[in-house]
């Protein structure tokens, strides 16, 4: 049986077209959907993640306000601008571009963003809420992850699935993901023994560590399905991709896999966090 390619860019490509319609019909009540994404430091490699996402943002009628600010920015000073953007009521959602300068603490970062414009899935309540079944928005790479296998309808439930990674945006949040949808879950990092052998009993892999081609061909069991959410220097992911393809029933390619479809997750989220701003005032004015 010839290995399917997930493709992501074809996935995000219908995602992003059902999503321009629900953004002009939006339009229509005077609600413009609208992404804050803040930018600390000169890190080329963020600085191409942002501009890519709010390119997107702008192809489908999502406003996009971009915060760029210089890499000797304080924690307090961060907070600050966070704190302005979740009182502005024009602002839907908050992105924090990931990793900030190391002098600032990230996580308090994280936690001053409003849950409710939490559209990255980054805050520990929201990572709660993920992990308990009702969050509104989970981290979207893991997201993207749980859509890719969806899209393809690909079998979630009974399956054993192992994850790659226990990062608090990416392997933490993907594993609740599948544990929410009935699949036994094996978390691995750094500390585990007899990672091949492990990955081995997989029937799903989701790679995400930050290792370039960490796992290979023969760790993959015959038919697994197997999700790169790495991306490395080169357009390298997580996987060896051309000996993983050979013993795996379906795969991701890096570029062109999770990570498109981890920016349209982004725009949905933006997306529904400003329709329930419409809810809440057609509530409001009826009262």
């Amino acid at each position: 049986m010839e290995t399917i390619i997930l493709d992501g860019k074809r996935i995000s490509q219908t995602i992003k077209e059902q999503l321009a319609i629900q953004v002009q019909d939006l339009k229509t009540y005077g609600i413009i959907p609208c992404l804050a994404t803040i930018l600390v430091g000169d890190d080329p490699a963020s600085e191409t993640y942002v501009r890519m996402k709010n390119n997107a943002c702008k192809k489908i009628g999502i406003d996009s306000r971009q915060i760029h600010l210089s890499k000797e920015t304080t924690t307090k000073e961060l907070l600050d601008t966070i704190e302005k953007l979740n009182q502005d009521e024009a602002v839907h959602g908050i992105l924090l571009q990931h990793p900030v300068p190391s002098h600032i603490d990230e996580r308090q970062a994280f936690e001053a963003i409003n849950i409710a414009k939490d559209v990255d899935g980054v805050t520990s309540i929201g990572y709660g809420q993920t992990a308990l079944g009702f969050g509104k928005y989970a981290s979207c790479t893991p997201a993207a992850i749980i859509k890719v296998l969806d899209f393809y309808k690909l079998t979630i439930a009974g399956k054993h699935a192992v994850v790659v990674g226990r990062s608090p945006i990416l392997g933490k949040p993907v594993s609740a993901l599948l544990l929410n949808r009935d699949a036994t879950v094996t978390i691995c990092h750094s500390h585990t023994k007899n990672l091949a052998g492990i990955i081995q009993q997989a029937d799903i892999v989701v790679a995400a560590v930050g290792h370039p081609e960490l796992i290979q061909g023969d760790w993959i069991k015959k038919g697994a399905v197997v999700l790169d959410a790495g991306y490395n220097k080169n357009n390298i992911g997580d996987v060896d991709y051309a000996a993983c393809y050979e013993n795996a029933s379906a795969i991701t390619p890096v570029p062109g896999g999770i990570g498109p479809v981890t920016i349209s997750m982004l725009l949905k989220h933006t997306l529904e966090a400003a329709a329930l701003t419409r809810a809440y005032s057609t509530t409001h004015r009826m009262c």
